[in-house]
């Protein structure tokens, strides 16, 4: 089992990676067609995640059921990343990276309506307060390329992302991690060279800045597989609660580092309104939290 402070350096490159992602993918698209950037991103991750599993000698599942793993989980990349890329010309990466903070209530409200799962009222409590926050961001914001388009191109994102986590849990395919997310990216690879014809008119005539192109790599090495080890050696190694407090931290990072690094200025409402969501992000996971905390406890009373 991995020392605490490997585990410790683990969670703080993942919230890192996660934090600056948003703003890698604004700056890839700063000197390419949004599409391209999106495009390019599947066709240089694919020839590099075979390259892991064969170093990794991970077993590759080619049956009906493992290739319907990962459909599904292309939705959570392609299906995803599609919405997002498009929100970047109405949106800051803060705030980009704000929704996807969103992902943990839609997947609650995916699990209820859809799956019977029971919510709690603290939890009910928790979205409320969120949908408030989020609605001060879209009028506080407003005149500071925050648009409510943009905004609704995100909530499809994260609604898309956290349907494809339940959709791989329902397949419940017996696949190594490495595997399934090499499938999903291959998948993925295979729906963008789809949309190529469609694009091919806004293809890239000139090399892209530096800045561009740096970008661009970032979102596939770090963000596409780097941060892919890091989770499911999380997932491994810590509790379900603990790892979903990312989605918490990560968002006021971002905000910070896209006001540092690419002068996003934001209204003061902007910044309340995060603080809201945050707050009922927080609420929402207060009972497990709570839960969590105690376990841990009986644990270390009884060790």
């Amino acid at each position: 089992m991995p020392s605490k402070a490997n585990i410790v350096s683990t969670y703080a490159l993942l919230v890192f990676i996660w934090a600056t992602t948003p703003l890698a993918i604004v700056w890839s698209v700063s000197d390419l067609h949004l599409f391209w950037a999106l495009v390019l991103r599947f066709f240089i991750a694919l020839p590099l995640a075979i390259m892991l599993l064969l170093i990794l000698k991970v077993k590759f599942p080619t049956d009906q059921i493992s290739w319907h793993s990962y459909l599904a989980g292309s939705f959570s990349l392609m299906g995803s990343q599609i919405f997002t890329y498009i929100a970047t010309s109405y949106l800051s990466s803060g705030i980009i990276a704000l929704m996807f903070g969103l992902a943990p209530i839609m997947a609650g409200l995916i699990g209820y309506f859809g799956f019977k799962q029971r919510l709690s009222r603290l939890q009910w409590l928790g979205m409320v307060i969120a949908v408030a926050g989020l609605a001060i961001i879209c009028f506080g914001g407003e005149n500071q390329h925050i648009n409510p388009i943009g905004i609704g191109l995100m909530l499809m994102s994260v609604f898309t992302y956290a349907l494809s986590i339940f959709w791989v849990k329902k397949v419940n395919a017996n696949i190594e991690p490495v595997a399934q997310a090499t499938g999903s990216i291959l998948v993925s690879t295979i729906a963008a060279i789809c949309i190529v014809p469609f694009i091919w008119q806004y293809a890239p005539t000139h090399i892209p800045t530096a800045k561009s192109l740096l970008a661009l790599i970032y979102t596939v090495v770090m963000a596409s597989l780097i941060a892919m080890f890091c989770y499911f050696k999380l997932v491994q190694n810590i509790q379900a609660t603990t790892l979903s407090l990312t989605t918490v931290m990560t968002p006021m990072i971002a905000l910070l580092i896209g006001a540092v690094l690419n002068h996003e200025a934001l209204s003061a409402m902007v910044f309340v309104g995060a603080f809201i969501l945050l707050f009922g992000l927080f609420i929402y996971f207060y009972r497990d939290l709570k839960a969590s905390r105690t376990l841990a406890q009986k644990i270390k009373s009884n060790s």
